[in-house]
Formats: structure tokens, sequence, C-alpha cells
């Protein structure tokens, strides 16, 4: 791994197989996923589930709706992380700020609302990127980090 000489950014070696674009690939279909389902909390063009929700389902999407901000923020979050995704922008801090929209789709399926499939592959792309560009988050992983004065 090298350093560009202009951004300071770590460079990976190219590999020369299908893989090389594997990252290109998971970071459009994760930024176009996360763009129209965040278009979706401001549009509402996709149709409602058929399946009736839980009665803790129910209570909760209440509970979030009468809040005034939950849904706005999760629908903005999403969107500004989708075009970051596809712009190629912040990619590494995209991830981050999608993360915990991420664990809460996951926690809401799996013990709310059976239904995870969406959010498992969104979940997977998620942790694949991550891994890809591993090298951004290593100086915000240290345990004993300390202050520049």
């Amino acid at each position: 791994m090298t350093l560009d000489a202009q951004t300071g950014a770590a460079e990976a070696p190219q590999s020369k197989g299908f893989a090389r674009f594997l990252p290109a690939v998971a970071r459009v279909l994760m930024g176009l996923g996360f763009t129209v389902f965040g278009l979706n909390g401001f549009l509402h063009f996709m149709p409602e589930p058929k399946q009736q929700m839980s009665d803790a389902a129910t209570a909760l999407m209440t509970g979030f709706a009468k809040s005034g901000y939950m849904f706005p923020l999760v629908a903005g979050t999403q969107l500004v992380v989708g075009i970051l995704l596809l712009a190629n922008l912040f990619v590494p801090l995209a991830l981050v700020l999608i993360m915990p929209v991420l664990v809460n789709i996951l926690a809401f399926h799996i013990f709310v609302q059976p239904g995870i499939l969406p959010g498992a592959i969104l979940t997977a792309l998620e942790l694949f990127l991550a891994w890809c560009y591993r090298d951004y988050y290593r100086t915000v992983l240290s345990a004993r980090a300390r202050p520049n004065l």
C-alpha cells in the first residue's frame, strides 16, 4: 500500500480480475438503495406493505410519527448517504453515518416485524465496503488516542 502524494490517502494495489470492480458495484447498489428509500421517505412513491404490522411495530411507528423529527431525520440521512455513495464522495464517512440506521433496520425486523431481507442485503454491502475502506478507520479505532495540542 502506498500513499497518494496529493491527498495523503492510502492507495491499495490494483488487482487485475473482476474483483477490482466489486467495491464500486457494492457502493453503487448501496447508494441506489438508500437514495430510493430516502426519497421515498419524503415523496412516498412506494406502496405500503400489504403485510399487517404487529402491535409493537404500530406503536413504534406511531411514536416516531408523533415525534415529528424521526422519519425526516432517517429519510434525510438515507438520502444524503445514498447521494454520497453514488457520487463516490466521503465514502468512509457515509458508511459511518448510515450504520446506526442499518442497526435499527435489522433490530426492527428481528425483534418487532419479520422481513429482514432488504436490511440484511444492505448490511452485507455495508460490512463489505467498511472492510474495503478499513484503512481509513484505523486512526478512529485507536484505543488510546491523544489530542493534538
